[in-house]
């Protein structure tokens, strides 16, 4: 197994006919947030990646392995839940009032200026649907913010049984369209 415990973040300093011979990873989030895990890259070599406690590795890093390959990573495609507002019910401000909400629940987010992205859960969705805004699943890229705390936007740990941030909600909670009291019930699926 070949090991890769150097990260060059997108790449940086590298001419771009070496990142172009590079082999690559596809990884999705889960894997990236890790700083130790395994993979097989785009020549079918087994990698071993070691990198800092806290390390996350974003798509378009490049991992250096010990034999002084290269390998670019490329964000996996995975199941997402992308949030829009509703421009016949609400405004592009909605998307900022889901954001702290999401965020006071440490969510990971990907925050884009016309829609936020989270991984799949049918308690946040419903939250957000019952405020407005327009939730689909999809499959894409998930690239979530850094957050405020750690280097490379590796986030901070809780303790082993730490009590939840907010209020525990029953997976049913959010689960009813809600209507808008003005003649009609609008359910957001589209």
């Amino acid at each position: 197994m070949l090991t890769a415990n150097k990260l060059m973040p997108q790449g940086s300093g590298l001419a771009p006919v070496l990142r172009k011979r590079a082999a690559t990873v596809e990884l999705d989030w889960d894997v990236r947030q890790k700083s130790r895990f395994d993979a097989t890259d785009s020549q079918g070599r087994q990698i071993g990646v070691f990198l800092p406690r806290g390390t996350a590795v974003r798509g378009g890093d490049v991992l250096v392995a010990e034999d002084g390959s290269l390998i670019q990573v490329i964000a996996a495609r995975q199941p997402v839940l992308v949030i829009t507002h509703c421009s016949e019910h609400g405004t592009a401000f909605d998307l900022t009032r889901a954001a702290y909400h999401l965020g006071n629940r440490h969510v990971p987010i990907e925050l884009k200026p016309d829609h936020l992205k989270i991984e799949p859960d049918h308690v946040l969705a419903g939250m957000l649907r019952s405020m407005h805004l327009i939730v689909r699943e999809a499959e894409e890229a998930f690239e979530p913010e850094g957050g405020a705390y750690g280097a490379n936007g590796g986030g901070h740990g809780h303790s082993q049984g730490a009590a939840p941030v907010g209020p525990v909600l029953h997976p049913d909670a959010y689960a009813a369209p809600h209507d808008h009291d003005h003649g009609h019930s609008h359910g957001h699926s589209h």
